[in-house]
Protein backbone atom coordinates (compact mmCIF):
# COMPACT_ATOMS: atom_id res chain seq x y z
CA UNK A 1 0.00 0.00 0.00
CA UNK A 2 1.23 3.50 -1.07
CA UNK A 3 0.05 4.69 2.42
CA UNK A 4 2.61 2.38 4.06
CA UNK A 5 5.50 2.73 2.10
CA UNK A 6 8.52 5.42 2.77
CA UNK A 7 7.94 8.32 1.18
CA UNK A 8 11.21 9.16 1.47
CA UNK A 9 12.22 6.30 -0.33
CA UNK A 10 10.22 7.35 -3.51
CA UNK A 11 11.28 10.57 -2.97
CA UNK A 12 15.15 9.72 -2.97
CA UNK A 13 14.51 8.05 -6.22
CA UNK A 14 14.12 11.03 -8.78
CA UNK A 15 12.88 9.26 -11.69
CA UNK A 16 9.93 7.23 -9.43
CA UNK A 17 9.43 10.92 -7.99
CA UNK A 18 8.58 12.19 -11.28
CA UNK A 19 6.44 9.83 -12.28
CA UNK A 20 4.53 9.36 -8.71
CA UNK A 21 3.82 13.10 -8.15
CA UNK A 22 5.59 15.27 -11.05
CA UNK A 23 7.96 16.32 -8.69
CA UNK A 24 11.90 16.11 -7.32
CA UNK A 25 12.65 15.83 -3.69
CA UNK A 26 14.00 19.44 -3.72
CA UNK A 27 10.63 20.46 -4.71
CA UNK A 28 8.62 18.17 -2.92
CA UNK A 29 10.00 19.91 0.24
CA UNK A 30 9.90 23.65 -0.52
CA UNK A 31 6.42 23.15 -1.45
CA UNK A 32 5.76 21.10 1.71
CA UNK A 33 6.82 23.96 4.11
CA UNK A 34 3.95 26.73 2.51
CA UNK A 35 1.57 24.05 2.47
CA UNK A 36 2.13 22.41 6.71
CA UNK A 37 1.53 26.36 7.22
CA UNK A 38 -1.82 27.15 5.06
CA UNK A 39 -3.00 23.41 6.76
CA UNK A 40 -2.20 24.42 10.08
CA UNK A 41 -4.61 27.74 9.47
CA UNK A 42 -6.89 26.21 8.33
CA UNK A 43 -6.98 23.62 11.16
CA UNK A 44 -7.43 26.49 13.42
CA UNK A 45 -9.97 28.59 11.46
CA UNK A 46 -12.66 25.99 12.25
CA UNK A 47 -14.86 25.98 15.02
CA UNK A 48 -14.03 22.85 17.09
CA UNK A 49 -15.75 20.99 19.60
CA UNK A 50 -12.42 19.16 20.02
CA UNK A 51 -8.58 20.09 20.04
CA UNK A 52 -6.76 19.57 17.03
CA UNK A 53 -5.97 15.65 16.76
CA UNK A 54 -9.13 15.11 18.01
CA UNK A 55 -11.58 12.67 16.45
CA UNK A 56 -11.27 9.91 13.84
CA UNK A 57 -7.96 9.55 13.05
CA UNK A 58 -7.32 9.01 9.23
CA UNK A 59 -4.73 6.91 7.13
CA UNK A 60 -3.10 10.20 6.37
CA UNK A 61 -2.65 12.07 9.23
CA UNK A 62 0.48 14.17 8.40
CA UNK A 63 0.80 16.73 5.93
CA UNK A 64 3.12 15.39 4.27
CA UNK A 65 1.32 12.50 3.55
CA UNK A 66 -1.75 14.49 3.13
CA UNK A 67 0.57 16.80 -0.08
CA UNK A 68 1.82 13.36 -1.29
CA UNK A 69 -1.64 12.02 -2.29
CA UNK A 70 -3.01 15.16 -3.80
CA UNK A 71 -0.08 15.24 -5.88
CA UNK A 72 0.15 11.99 -6.26
CA UNK A 73 -4.05 12.19 -7.57
CA UNK A 74 -3.43 14.74 -9.82
CA UNK A 75 -0.54 13.28 -11.33
CA UNK A 76 -1.84 9.91 -12.32
CA UNK A 77 -5.66 10.38 -12.03
CA UNK A 78 -6.70 7.03 -10.49
CA UNK A 79 -10.04 6.40 -9.64
CA UNK A 80 -11.18 6.70 -6.07
CA UNK A 81 -11.32 2.94 -6.01
CA UNK A 82 -8.38 2.76 -6.82
CA UNK A 83 -6.80 5.43 -4.91
CA UNK A 84 -8.88 3.57 -1.44
CA UNK A 85 -6.83 0.40 -2.58
CA UNK A 86 -3.99 1.76 -2.92
CA UNK A 87 -3.97 4.03 0.25
CA UNK A 88 -5.71 1.16 2.20
CA UNK A 89 -9.08 3.14 2.89
CA UNK A 90 -12.32 3.95 1.45
CA UNK A 91 -13.82 5.45 -1.62
CA UNK A 92 -15.80 7.89 0.44
CA UNK A 93 -12.74 8.72 2.36
CA UNK A 94 -10.31 8.94 -0.60
CA UNK A 95 -13.30 11.26 -2.46
CA UNK A 96 -12.98 13.62 0.75
CA UNK A 97 -9.42 13.60 0.56
CA UNK A 98 -9.17 15.20 -2.78
CA UNK A 99 -12.03 17.98 -1.41
CA UNK A 100 -10.28 18.84 1.20
CA UNK A 101 -6.52 18.92 0.14
CA UNK A 102 -7.10 20.46 -3.10
CA UNK A 103 -7.72 23.87 -2.12
CA UNK A 104 -5.27 23.87 0.66
CA UNK A 105 -2.46 22.84 -1.88
CA UNK A 106 -4.07 26.10 -4.19
CA UNK A 107 -3.53 28.42 -1.73
CA UNK A 108 0.43 26.72 -0.84
CA UNK A 109 1.02 27.55 -4.49
CA UNK A 110 -0.70 30.89 -4.38
CA UNK A 111 1.92 32.09 -1.56
CA UNK A 112 4.99 30.84 -3.95
CA UNK A 113 3.93 32.93 -6.41
CA UNK A 114 3.20 30.04 -9.53
CA UNK A 115 -0.70 30.39 -10.05
CA UNK A 116 -1.25 32.47 -13.14
CA UNK A 117 -3.54 35.27 -13.25
CA UNK A 118 -6.94 35.06 -14.33
CA UNK A 119 -7.00 38.51 -16.66
CA UNK A 120 -5.28 40.90 -17.23
CA UNK A 121 -7.11 43.97 -16.54
CA UNK A 122 -4.63 47.20 -18.20
CA UNK A 123 -1.47 47.28 -19.88
CA UNK A 124 0.39 48.95 -17.14
CA UNK A 125 -1.29 46.05 -14.73
CA UNK A 126 0.52 43.66 -17.43
CA UNK A 127 3.97 45.60 -16.80
CA UNK A 128 3.58 45.80 -13.08
CA UNK A 129 3.10 42.17 -12.77
CA UNK A 130 5.90 40.77 -16.01
CA UNK A 131 8.14 43.66 -16.31
CA UNK A 132 10.29 41.22 -17.67
CA UNK A 133 8.23 40.06 -20.23
CA UNK A 134 8.89 41.11 -23.65
CA UNK A 135 7.37 38.25 -25.81
CA UNK A 136 4.55 36.30 -25.16
CA UNK A 137 2.79 33.14 -27.08
CA UNK A 138 -1.58 32.77 -26.60
CA UNK A 139 -2.90 29.63 -27.70
CA UNK A 140 -5.98 27.80 -26.66
CA UNK A 141 -5.82 24.08 -24.46
CA UNK A 142 -8.44 21.66 -24.54
CA UNK A 143 -9.31 18.25 -22.12
CA UNK A 144 -12.11 15.83 -22.85
CA UNK A 145 -14.98 15.37 -20.72
CA UNK A 146 -17.47 12.55 -20.48
CA UNK A 147 -20.43 13.35 -23.26
CA UNK A 148 -23.60 14.89 -21.29
CA UNK A 149 -26.83 12.92 -21.92
CA UNK A 150 -28.14 16.06 -22.32
CA UNK A 151 -28.70 17.64 -26.19
CA UNK A 152 -27.65 21.11 -25.50
CA UNK A 153 -24.83 20.67 -23.21
CA UNK A 154 -23.52 17.96 -25.84
CA UNK A 155 -23.98 20.38 -28.20
CA UNK A 156 -22.19 23.51 -26.11
CA UNK A 157 -19.27 21.42 -25.22
CA UNK A 158 -18.40 19.28 -28.86
CA UNK A 159 -15.41 20.64 -30.12
CA UNK A 160 -14.93 20.95 -34.00
CA UNK A 161 -11.27 20.85 -33.51
CA UNK A 162 -10.85 17.87 -30.93
CA UNK A 163 -13.93 16.13 -32.85
CA UNK A 164 -14.88 15.25 -28.99
CA UNK A 165 -16.67 16.99 -25.91
CA UNK A 166 -14.32 18.87 -24.05
CA UNK A 167 -13.80 22.22 -22.34
CA UNK A 168 -11.08 24.81 -22.80
CA UNK A 169 -8.72 27.27 -21.83
CA UNK A 170 -6.42 30.11 -23.12
CA UNK A 171 -2.72 29.93 -22.01
CA UNK A 172 -0.57 32.94 -22.48
CA UNK A 173 2.76 32.05 -21.61
CA UNK A 174 6.63 33.42 -22.01
CA UNK A 175 9.86 32.64 -23.66
CA UNK A 176 10.68 31.05 -20.36
CA UNK A 177 7.27 28.66 -20.99
CA UNK A 178 6.26 30.47 -17.17
CA UNK A 179 2.29 30.51 -17.58
CA UNK A 180 1.64 34.00 -16.88
CA UNK A 181 -2.41 33.90 -18.03
CA UNK A 182 -4.74 31.13 -17.57
CA UNK A 183 -8.57 31.91 -18.75
CA UNK A 184 -11.46 30.71 -17.21
CA UNK A 185 -12.81 27.40 -18.59
CA UNK A 186 -14.84 27.56 -21.36
CA UNK A 187 -17.14 25.11 -23.46
CA UNK A 188 -14.99 23.50 -26.24
CA UNK A 189 -17.46 25.10 -29.08
CA UNK A 190 -16.03 28.35 -28.28
CA UNK A 191 -13.68 29.67 -30.78
CA UNK A 192 -9.79 30.65 -29.55
CA UNK A 193 -10.07 34.00 -31.08
CA UNK A 194 -13.99 34.67 -29.60
CA UNK A 195 -12.41 33.42 -26.12
CA UNK A 196 -9.70 35.80 -26.57
CA UNK A 197 -11.76 38.69 -27.33
CA UNK A 198 -13.63 38.29 -24.62
CA UNK A 199 -11.24 38.38 -22.02
CA UNK A 200 -9.45 41.37 -23.91
CA UNK A 201 -6.18 39.81 -23.98
CA UNK A 202 -4.51 41.25 -26.58
CA UNK A 203 -5.98 44.65 -26.00
CA UNK A 204 -4.14 44.91 -22.29
CA UNK A 205 -0.81 43.74 -23.36
CA UNK A 206 1.79 47.09 -23.28
CA UNK A 207 2.77 47.98 -27.25
CA UNK A 208 6.43 47.21 -26.64
CA UNK A 209 5.48 43.46 -25.72
CA UNK A 210 4.97 40.86 -28.54
CA UNK A 211 2.50 38.44 -29.20
CA UNK A 212 2.92 35.51 -31.26
CA UNK A 213 -0.37 33.18 -31.84
CA UNK A 214 -1.30 30.75 -34.44
CA UNK A 215 -3.58 31.25 -37.65
CA UNK A 216 -6.50 30.71 -35.59
CA UNK A 217 -6.49 34.35 -34.24
CA UNK A 218 -7.09 36.14 -37.40
CA UNK A 219 -7.57 39.42 -37.17
CA UNK A 220 -6.17 40.21 -33.31
CA UNK A 221 -3.44 42.62 -34.96
CA UNK A 222 -5.99 44.56 -34.86
CA UNK A 223 -6.58 44.60 -31.11
CA UNK A 224 -2.13 44.58 -30.83
CA UNK A 225 -0.37 46.02 -33.74
CA UNK A 226 3.11 44.32 -32.34
CA UNK A 227 1.18 40.62 -33.33
CA UNK A 228 3.27 37.57 -35.39
CA UNK A 229 0.67 35.66 -37.11
CA UNK A 230 1.86 33.30 -39.88
CA UNK A 231 0.30 33.78 -43.34
CA UNK A 232 -2.60 31.45 -44.32
CA UNK A 233 -2.68 29.67 -47.36
CA UNK A 234 -5.51 31.91 -49.47
CA UNK A 235 -8.56 29.76 -51.06
CA UNK A 236 -7.27 28.62 -54.41
CA UNK A 237 -3.60 29.49 -53.68
CA UNK A 238 -0.33 28.84 -52.57
CA UNK A 239 2.36 30.36 -50.04
CA UNK A 240 5.19 31.10 -51.58
CA UNK A 241 8.69 30.69 -50.14
CA UNK A 242 9.22 33.75 -48.41
CA UNK A 243 5.57 33.25 -46.64
CA UNK A 244 6.51 29.27 -45.72
CA UNK A 245 10.00 30.98 -44.47
CA UNK A 246 8.00 33.32 -42.36
CA UNK A 247 5.13 30.73 -40.87
CA UNK A 248 8.39 28.31 -39.55
CA UNK A 249 10.07 31.09 -38.18
CA UNK A 250 6.85 31.87 -36.44
CA UNK A 251 6.38 28.23 -35.34
CA UNK A 252 9.66 28.17 -34.20
CA UNK A 253 8.69 31.15 -31.86
CA UNK A 254 5.52 29.80 -30.77
CA UNK A 255 6.66 26.23 -30.08
CA UNK A 256 7.60 27.75 -26.26
CA UNK A 257 3.34 27.24 -25.44
CA UNK A 258 3.09 24.04 -26.60
CA UNK A 259 6.12 22.73 -24.24
CA UNK A 260 4.21 24.64 -21.27
CA UNK A 261 0.58 23.17 -22.35
CA UNK A 262 2.44 19.86 -22.68
CA UNK A 263 4.27 20.71 -19.04
CA UNK A 264 0.58 20.90 -17.83
CA UNK A 265 -0.32 17.83 -19.18
CA UNK A 266 1.92 15.90 -17.63
CA UNK A 267 -0.90 15.70 -14.80
CA UNK A 268 -3.05 13.43 -16.05
CA UNK A 269 -6.05 15.04 -14.32
CA UNK A 270 -6.11 17.52 -16.81
CA UNK A 271 -5.13 15.12 -20.10
CA UNK A 272 -7.56 11.89 -19.48
CA UNK A 273 -11.38 12.53 -19.46
CA UNK A 274 -12.75 14.39 -16.43
CA UNK A 275 -14.85 12.25 -14.39
CA UNK A 276 -15.10 14.57 -11.59
CA UNK A 277 -18.49 16.72 -10.77
CA UNK A 278 -19.09 19.73 -13.54
CA UNK A 279 -17.23 22.87 -12.79
CA UNK A 280 -14.26 21.67 -10.84
CA UNK A 281 -12.55 21.26 -13.81
CA UNK A 282 -10.96 25.12 -13.51
CA UNK A 283 -9.68 24.15 -10.22
CA UNK A 284 -7.97 21.36 -11.75
CA UNK A 285 -6.59 23.24 -14.62
CA UNK A 286 -5.33 26.32 -12.52
CA UNK A 287 -3.75 23.74 -9.74
CA UNK A 288 -1.50 22.31 -12.45
CA UNK A 289 -0.51 25.32 -14.31
CA UNK A 290 0.54 26.35 -11.11
CA UNK A 291 2.43 23.16 -10.53
CA UNK A 292 4.04 23.65 -13.79
CA UNK A 293 5.12 27.17 -12.64
CA UNK A 294 6.61 25.82 -9.57
CA UNK A 295 8.27 23.41 -11.34
CA UNK A 296 10.03 25.90 -13.48
CA UNK A 297 11.29 27.74 -10.41
CA UNK A 298 14.56 27.91 -9.63
CA UNK A 299 15.29 25.71 -6.77
CA UNK A 300 16.20 27.26 -3.41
Amino acid sequence: MLIDMDINKTLNNRRMSMALIGLTKEKFNTLLTTFTQILEESQLSKKRKRKIGGGRKGNIKEARQKLFFILFYLKNYPTYDVCAFLFASSKTSTCDWAKEILPLLEKALGRKLALPKRQINSPEEFFALFPFAKEVMLDGVERPLIRSKKKKVQNKHYSGKKKRHTRKNLVMVDSKKRILVLTKSKHGKVHDKKLSDKGMLASRLPDDVTLVVDTGFQGIHKQHANTLIPKKKPRGGFLTDADKAWNTLISSTRIVVEHAIGGIKRYRSVKDIFRNKNGSDDQFMYVCAGLWNFHLQPEG
